[in-house]
């Protein structure tokens, strides 16, 4: 397998700081990542606690996660709030070995957690299904959020509109562009969608005025 530039600059990086074993472990584990978040999750959460980046040289814990691991601060949030989670709520998936026992991917348990954490909070019977598609099932994060994102995380009619409306007009917009530099179709039936294009979104421009 092709290494990616990221692999090596993170084993150059370890090796440079073999003589600071925490960081160099941090470094390592996240090389490890894709094949065990849990051990990368466990070491940040410990940077975290001890504030290890300070002693590092960095002035906070995301300037330490994306310069030197390569990692978006949502990336660390998620690895370490699902591993606090599992460790308050299913410590038994952190003995698992992930060949024996599958290990749930951090996307699936930060979607449990955060339903778990959730102000509107679903019915015991839908968390009861969640828990057992993430933790007992390890389903993938895909099929979780397609699953329960409408039930666990339900989206109002306003917050809807506004979305579907943002959808419309970006697709009305492209393809009236197009529409007029292609010869793909004719042209006068690319002027008749073209004028219903612009009607549409004069009317998404209408209720978007009404709306602000």
């Amino acid at each position: 397998m092709q290494r990616t530039k990221v692999d090596a600059a993170l084993e150059a990086a370890a090796e440079t700081h073999a003589d600071d074993p925490d960081r160099a472990e941090v470094l390592n584990r996240a090389r490890r990542f894709k094949a065990s978040w849990i051990e990368l999750a466990e070491s940040l959460t410990d940077v975290r606690r001890h504030s290890h980046w300070k002693r590092w040289g960095f002035a906070s814990l995301d300037e330490y996660a994306k310069t030197e691991l390569h990692m978006s601060p949502e990336t660390v949030e998620k690895l370490t709030g699902s591993f606090q989670f599992l460790k308050s709520k299913a410590p038994d998936v952190l003995r698992r070995d992930g060949l024996t026992a599958a290990i749930p991917s951090y996307q699936s348990v930060d979607f449990l957690r955060r339903a778990e954490e959730s102000d509107t909070r679903p019915k015991s019977d839908v968390m009861e299904a969640l828990r057992k598609r993430v933790l007992d099932e390890v389903a993938p994060a895909a099929a979780v959020s397609r699953e329960f994102k409408a039930t666990v995380f339900p989206i109002d009619e306003g917050t809807r509109k506004e979305r579907d409306a943002a959808g419309l007009r970006n697709v009305a917009k492209r393809l009236h562009e197009l529409l007029g530099e292609t010869h793909a179709v004719p042209r006068r039936l690319a002027g008749e969608v073209s004028d219903a294009l612009a009607k549409l979104l004069e009317a998404l421009a209408k209720d978007e005025e009404a709306a602000a």
